[in-house]
């Protein structure tokens, strides 16, 4: 870890490499899609004695809510202490540990992903910043979610009809919604899963489980 930046594949070897600095870690940022991103990191010891004298901040996209369990896995890590929001806006999957030591993910190649991880001071500034900006446009866990429950019940029945091919008018019956009110609701999925069309919305449906 003396040098700039190295580059490791898959979260196996990346938390083997980083789990003690993730143990002595007093200020952890995180920036992620969904709650697959650093599944590898829930595995760190969290307990509530853990957390004391931290400064822990998390920031998601919607599709996190979306998850089997996402919803009360985040809401458990606020009540362990962590600070959570949630954005609409595209970021930048990273962890930044005491300001020093940025992991920053990258695609995913095969079967594994790559992961950089960073200690360059000057690259761990620019990427703190636009945490920090992305943090500040974001909306407190609760405060979203109270207005993201409705699509969040409805998500399985949209996915289902997308899946078999509805027309919206069938879907909309269907849920007993009006058809605008449908598409709105099919509008706000595909902005939750960082889809831009119903195919692609389908596609990572499936890659977080959904359907």
């Amino acid at each position: 870890m003396e040098s700039a930046g190295v580059l490791i594949r898959g979260e196996t070897e990346l938390f083997a490499r980083t789990a003690h600095l993730f143990a002595s870690a007093r200020e952890v940022f995180c920036a992620a899609n969904d709650l697959h991103t650093w599944a590898a990191a829930h595995q760190v010891p969290t307990g509530r004695q853990d957390m004391t004298g931290r400064t822990v901040r998390k920031l998601y996209r919607p599709a996190s809510l979306l998850q089997a369990g996402g919803v009360a896995h985040l809401r458990e890590r606020e009540r362990l202490g962590a600070r959570i929001r949630i954005t609409r806006d595209e970021i930048n999957e990273t962890i930044v540990l005491d300001q020093k030591v940025a992991i920053l993910a990258a695609d995913v190649v095969g079967v594994d992903r790559g992961y950089s991880v960073i200690t360059s001071p000057e690259v761990i500034s620019s990427v703190t910043s636009l945490f920090n900006a992305a943090w500040r446009a974001g909306t407190d866990l609760a405060v979203y979610d109270a207005g993201f429950a409705e699509l969040r019940a409805l998500a399985p029945r949209i996915l289902d009809e997308l899946a078999t091919g509805s027309k919206d008018e069938t879907a909309a019956r269907a849920l007993g919604l009006s058809v605008r009110t449908y598409r709105r609701r099919v509008a706000e999925l595909m902005s939750a899963l960082g889809a831009t069309s119903r195919f692609q919305a389908g596609v990572r449906a499936r890659e977080l489980g959904l359907v």
